[in-house]
Parts: C-alpha cells; structure tokens; sequence
C-alpha cells in the first residue's frame, strides 16, 4: 500500500450540508464527500485489493467505489481532514487480515466444576417437591 499514490487518487465533492444552520446553510457547500475508486486503483496490489473487497464491501457501491462524507464541520477544509484521516482507517482496518482461532477444549476442572454445579441444582430442585408416601 502506497499511501501517497492513494491519495493522489481521491476525488472530493462539496454538497450543501443537511439540517439547521440559518440562512448561511443554503449558500455554503460545507458538506465533503470522498469518492474512491477500489478498482482502479494503482496504490494496491491484487491481493491487498481481493481483501478490500471482502472487508469493505458492505460500504462500496455497484461500482466498487468507497464513498465517505463529512459534514461535522462548518468548515469545508476540516471536514475534509477529518473524511481523509476516516478513509485512511478505514483502509488499514480493511487490510488486515483476522487471526485464525485455535480451537480449544474446556478444562478438566470446568467440566468437574460444572458438573458438580448441575447435581447440586438438581438435588435442589428434588428436595422442593412433596414426598411421595408408596
């Protein structure tokens, strides 16, 4: 992964943020959407792509594009900061690869324990009914 290349590669759009803001709200395109094209992409390798979309495909779009806004500012150049700094962990989050789980079997002693748990529960629920007179 070559971060400077990734960069080069990212296209942004300014849209008119959602919700209240006063008159000031209908003139400013504060609001940024970062659109990044997987596919396309000469800042990763086939592999490193292969695992994007396995990772990230809940949030690409039919064109294998990963779109990100950012309207927490009212300024148009920090929520840019902030929607690069997001796709870049989410970048990383997406190439990492999970650990394989080891399975493992219970304890000795849990099985015991439990074990010993379940006859005293059992008594309990044995002493609680009325004695039969046969």
């Amino acid at each position: 992964m070559i971060i400077e290349n990734i960069l080069k590669e990212l296209k942004f759009k300014a849209v008119r943020s959602s919700g209240a803001g006063g008159q000031h709200v209908n003139k400013v395109s504060s609001k940024i959407e970062l659109i990044f094209d997987v596919q396309n992409s000469g800042g990763f390798t086939e592999e490193e792509k292969e695992l994007l979309f396995k990772n990230l495909s809940p949030k690409l779009t039919k064109e294998n594009c990963l779109l990100l806004n950012c309207d927490e500012s009212r300024s148009q150049h920090k929520n840019k900061e902030i929607v690069v700094k997001r796709f870049l962990q989410l970048i990383t989050n997406g190439l990492k690869v999970p650990k394989k789980r080891k399975p493992t079997k219970p304890s000795k002693s849990s099985i015991k324990k439990r074990l010993e748990k379940k006859k005293k529960q059992a008594f309990k629920k044995a002493f609680r009914k009325k004695p039969s007179f046969d």
